[in-house]
């Protein structure tokens, strides 16, 4: 599996393009906006898109994701469904972030803890890590020891609690107890700023890191 990481919007925030190298299908995790960038890097990679994956229901991460699939004809699987009021929300998000306007939808597939989803012939492991949002899922996959963790985990940092329905504890106990057994290997994607490993938030990420 390839990637590539799209900062989209005024928040830069991490849409990452997934690409099968078998099958030239791809998967489109969070795009939050900017959708003729996305398209336009799709075309570029000859990747075609078939589906379209969201981490949790936020403007910067979903905002794209109903023009997207409406154009290109393809389903939207998650967040879990916890995050279902977020997602209703995105019009009235839209309007106090300054956004273009953006209507609400239902995605084609709610996720849970344990799920897997596919393109081409990559799959990729589901994990309900909520904290950030109560919905929020991250993706996994095995093989190349990559994950895409959303909001819930940065480098150095940790998502925010402070938005409705948010849970400090809950965020903890997501990045200790599900992302941290995956593996110190495991790189990974976060919804913003620079790609980071699993073990070195452990060991010196200042809010979970093993000194804390």
């Amino acid at each position: 599996m390839k990637f590539e990481i799209l900062p989209v919007t005024r928040f830069m925030q991490n849409c990452t393009l997934l690409g099968c190298e078998e099958s030239g299908k791809a998967a489109v995790v969070d795009p939050g906006g900017d959708v003729e960038q996305i398209l336009a890097r799709a075309e570029a990679g000859c990747l075609k898109i078939e589906k379209i994956l969201l981490t949790h229901g936020h403007i910067d991460h979903a905002g794209g994701a109903g023009e997207l699939a409406r154009r290109l004809e393809v389903p939207i699987e998650g967040p879990q469904i916890e995050d279902e009021f977020w997602i209703d929300s995105l019009p009235a998000q839209s309007e106090m972030f300054g956004f273009p306007p953006v209507r609400a939808f239902v995605p084609d597939r709610w996720l849970e803890q344990g799920d897997r989803v596919s393109f081409g012939k990559v799959v990729l492991n589901v994990y309900h890590c909520p904290g950030h949002t109560p919905g929020h899922v991250i993706f996994f996959h095995p093989e190349s020891h990559l994950a895409l963790v959303g909001d819930v985990l940065f480098k150095g940092s940790i998502g925010r609690t402070d938005f409705p329905r948010g849970d400090y504890d809950a965020l903890i106990h997501s990045i200790r107890k599900r992302l941290f057994p995956l593996g110190d290997e495991v790189r990974f994607i976060p919804g913003h700023g620079p790609m980071s490993t699993f073990g070195e938030e452990r060991q010196s990420n200042p809010f979970v890191g093993e000194k804390i």
